[in-house]
């Protein structure tokens, strides 16, 4: 079997979907890797090493999508709806292809790709369980993510992070609130207490105490009543907007005493709840921040707007996209763990197995033999499952 990885289309992406480390193991389960010439040198990898590791070099693009039975990509078709429409010319019926692909939401991209016959498997589809841990790349992504907020508040805050002797005194530590006590969050927390920042965070789920201060941070409780924040899948679920709205109120003042408010609260599939009003920006001080994660889905501020920075009365609102693209290097090493880890599991003797029975397999499946069959997906379509006759 022969996998193909190709050089990422969608403006600014710099990740790649295999890292030479990778291919060994591949290897071994009897798969040959073919990349496209320059893949993987906006991540810092360049052919010599992918060929030093036993992959071929392809002189073009459509060499690869021709030659290969299993194409892994960062962002496949539905993650990347304008540049990605050319490799689905290139594509061919039967072909398998693996990579983020935001199929809740990518419903057209779901469509044009199961008439074109391909076997489309989603990674950010990979449901929360103990043996899908290493393939699972929203966590993966998240740890960047949530490092990366940090970095950029301790470099834009007219404040230093950590508290200070000086001959002119004492400076203060910057004080950090985190809204979100996932994976992003929980990275979040521990760069700025590493960067000396007081830190205080709130979480949905009670049962992330303990996880919060073993990283140093301050557990906010609130007295909110919910049932349960997460589906059956293990993924944040919507609350309910009176959910919200009593969250927003004891929020605030919170909001009010922070230098830095880190917000990573989304919802697979759908809009990112407002958690930060433009009432609790408004009582910010002038020099303050906001760190919006969840701004590709909307984002937790009123304010946020995607890719800008709004100011409003002194305070900023970040709302940065796609930032596991701006650490390439290590970003594309563990979203390759993740890939690498996916396809063993789905070949067998070097061939592609598609088990329907196992749980990994049939959740991160999305198209197969003309048709959307993922049962999730076809949910989120509005279109009849699998096991339901048309009417």
């Amino acid at each position: 079997m022969i996998v193909g990885v190709v050089k990422e289309s969608f403006p600014g992406e710099r990740r790649v979907a295999l890292v030479p480390a990778m291919l060994p193991q591949l290897a071994k389960a009897g798969i040959e890797v073919l990349v496209e010439s320059g893949a993987g040198e906006a991540a810092g990898f360049q052919d010599a090493e992918y060929t030093d590791k036993g992959a071929t070099v392809a002189a073009g693009r459509g060499e690869v999508f021709q030659r290969t039975d299993v194409i892994a990509q960062v962002r496949a078709l539905g993650a990347n709806p304008d540049a990605g429409g050319a490799d689905l010319n290139l594509m061919r019926e039967g072909q398998t292809v693996i990579g983020v692909c935001e199929p809740l939401t990518s419903t057209d991209a779901n469509t044009a790709m199961a008439e074109k016959g391909i076997t489309l498997f989603s990674m950010e589809m990979m449901p929360r369980i103990t043996r899908a841990q290493s393939m699972d790349v929203l966590s993966s992504m998240a740890t960047i993510a949530g490092y990366k907020a940090v970095l950029i508040a301790a470099d834009s805050l007219p404040k230093m992070f950590p508290m200070m002797m000086t001959a002119a005194g004492t400076v203060a530590p910057a004080r950090v609130f985190v809204v979100g006590a996932g994976v992003a969050g929980l990275q979040a927390i521990a760069t700025a207490r590493k960067l000396g920042a007081v830190v205080h965070a709130y979480d949905v789920r009670p049962a992330v105490k303990e996880q919060v201060e073993s990283l140093g941070g301050k557990f906010i409780e609130f007295e909110l009543e919910t049932d349960t924040s997460e589906d059956a899948g293990g993924y944040a679920k919507e609350l309910g907007e009176d959910f919200y709205r009593k969250q927003r109120e004891m929020m605030l003042q919170v909001v009010a005493d922070s230098d830095v408010v880190i917000t990573t609260a989304a919802i697979p599939g759908k809009k990112a709840p407002i958690l930060v009003t433009e009432e609790m920006v408004r009582g910010m001080r002038p020099g303050s921040m906001i760190i919006d994660l969840a701004a590709e889905r909307g984002g937790n501020c009123e304010l946020t707007r995607a890719g800008e920075i709004v100011v409003e009365g002194g305070v900023s609102i970040v709302g940065p996209i796609n930032l596991p693209a701006s650490i390439p290097y290590h970003a594309s090493q563990m979203y390759a763990k993740n890939i690498t880890t996916f396809l063993l599991h789905l070949v067998d003797e070097g061939k592609l197995v598609i088990d329907r029975e196992d749980e990994i397999t049939n959740e991160t499946l999305i198209t197969q033999g003309g048709r959307v069959v993922n049962e999730r997906i076809l949910e989120a379509m509005g279109a009849p499952s699998e096991g339901s006759e048309s009417s």
